[in-house]
């Protein structure tokens, strides 16, 4: 069993993290091709070079993949209709890369998704549930999530997302923090995701440029 925080051999407690995803290349939108996932994933070697990258195997997909929602497999979530919806993990469904910055304790991760549900529908359910509790084996966190300013690359559709995760009682608090930058090209969701569980700011310009190659290589295939 494998978790996001494993992966990385990241641990320990946070504030939440600041800053304002600030992506500035634009991309021209269009529908990739019928290939696995795997084949359109952008390579390690795309991310910056402190972030020490690894495309995920399946097995840990599973479990890394609902970090990023704040929300783990089998984790009950009230209010219900909040709950973020099924993936299918494997090369034809869900595909994850992730670079960790071992000295800010941050990663950034790229997960591919294949969806026909529009990503407006995504906006709405957000707004709707800007703060949930997840119990997840007796364990109970709280979930906040805003809508941000959507990064501006040519797709059929943009979404930003600031995300905080908060667990543990007041003497042993963990705050898991994020920002999100997603595109839907065609029938593809890619999203690029900073999260820390440090004291570190959001490094926004590595995300940018990891999301704007991970779109592209996706607008390319």
């Amino acid at each position: 069993m494998v978790s996001l925080a494993a992966v990385t051999l990241l641990s320990g407690c946070s504030s939440t993290v600041s800053g304002v995803p600030q992506p500035s290349t634009t991309i021209a939108a269009g529908s990739p091709s019928g290939k696995g996932l795997s084949k359109l994933l952008v390579d390690p070697a795309d991310f910056p070079a402190r972030y020490e990258a690894i495309v995920l195997p399946a097995q840990a997909v599973s479990m890394a993949a609902p970090d990023l929602t704040g929300v783990p497999q089998g984790a009950e979530v009230d209010p219900a209709d909040c709950a973020p919806p099924a993936q299918h993990y494997g090369p034809t469904g869900t595909v994850m890369a992730v670079g960790t910055d071992n000295a800010s304790r941050s990663t950034i991760s790229v997960e591919l998704t294949r969806t026909d549900t529009p990503l407006d529908e995504l906006a709405a359910q957000t707004k709707k549930c800007g703060e949930v509790t997840v119990t997840d084996s007796g364990a109970e966190s709280t979930v906040t999530t805003e809508v941000m300013p959507a990064p501006p690359v040519r797709a059929d559709d943009t979404l930003a997302l600031r995300r905080t995760v908060k667990s543990g009682n007041e003497s042993d608090k963990v705050t898991q923090s994020m920002v999100t930058l997603i595109a839907q090209v065609g029938d593809v969701r890619v999203s690029a995701t900073f999260m820390s569980f440090g004291d570190a700011k959001a490094d926004t310009v590595a995300l940018d440029e990891v999301f704007t190659a991970a779109v592209q290589k996706v607008q390319n295939s």
